[in-house]
């Protein structure tokens, strides 16, 4: 029985979709525009849920509006247990702005709402957490939140998998708590000052035990103390929107590891997922399916 616990955010995503993104001053006309679920916990509870895990716990916070309903409805759907998906009246729900480019790109603003209130653990959520084999975390949400939460994890044995987007100082108290960092190439650098993603890795092994770096079609990169990098390539595919990529990178890595798969395949399914990804619209309505997944993997190592 696999169980992943994930603190985070859930956001409404905004998406512009544009043949070039917009200059600072400009105007440019969009041929498209969708409302699609996200917010990186939420998308990593759904691409976990996705991927088979057994049981899948959600610990955020919407406001009581519209886009709060459709965000608990869109979990529930997927599988995702929203006990702990808080309601709160002081603030509206989380939505992120995206603008996405006819290459894939994305810039994303993100307004975090009711995501903010998510400074403590609340009743509930540390028994939770000790229950599952895996946290997730990222940093859509107030770090002293996901300090607490990592804390909580490391007091109960339960691994940590953190994911340090959107780029920022992470308290070492944080890196202290957390098994597996797993940034993408540019948050690697900007938390070492080193654009290598091999040397930024090995940077980073001074604070955590193990390091994956997302190096986007290029596969994942994997570090651990006393041991060489591995380098797994992704699948080749043409990319319609690379939003949400990482984040079921991420969750279907979680299912991969607490299933007992070794690091280079746990990392090759998870690429696979996230290649199945990015060739559809939206995030959390973009991933995979664990059915997909195998297929995918099974045809590519045919």
């Amino acid at each position: 029985m696999t169980h992943i616990a994930v603190l985070g955010s859930t956001n409404m995503d905004l998406i512009a979709y544009v043949a070039k993104a917009p200059q600072r001053g400009e105007t440019v006309t969009g041929r498209e525009f969708r409302t699609l679920p996200g917010g990186k916990g939420a998308n990593q509870a759904v691409a976990a849920a996705r991927a088979g895990a057994d049981n899948v716990s959600m610990i955020g916070a919407v406001g009581a509006d519209a886009f709060g309903t459709q965000l608990r409805s869109t979990l529930e759907h997927s599988g995702v247990d929203t006990d702990l998906l808080r309601t709160v009246d002081t603030a509206a729900t989380g939505t992120a702005h995206i603008v996405v480019d006819d290459e894939g790109g994305n810039a994303i603003i993100v307004i975090p709402g009711a995501n903010g209130t998510l400074t403590a653990l609340a009743p509930g959520d540390e028994g939770l957490i000790a229950s599952a084999d895996t946290l997730l975390l990222q940093l859509e949400i107030p770090v002293e939140g996901v300090l607490a939460a990592a804390q909580a994890a490391r007091r109960h044995g339960v691994r940590t998998i953190l994911t340090p987007a959107p780029a920022q100082p992470l308290p070492p108290e944080l890196l202290a708590a957390t098994d597996l960092l797993v940034p993408n190439e540019h948050e690697a650098a900007a938390l070492t000052g080193i654009t290598e993603p091999r040397a930024a890795a090995k940077a980073l092994l001074a604070q955590v035990p193990e390091v994956v770096v997302t190096l986007g079609a290029r596969g994942s990169l994997y570090a651990a103390r006393g041991a060489e990098p591995v380098l797994v390539e992704a699948p080749q595919v043409t990319a319609v929107d690379t939003t949400g990529a990482g984040d079921t990178f991420v969750g279907t890595l979680a299912v991969a590891l607490a299933e007992g798969r070794s690091v280079p395949k746990a990392l090759a399914w998870a690429s696979t997922a996230a290649a199945l990804s990015v060739q559809r619209p939206g995030a959390a309505a973009s991933m995979p399916y664990r059915s997909e997944i195998d297929t995918a993997a099974n045809g590519a190592a045919s």
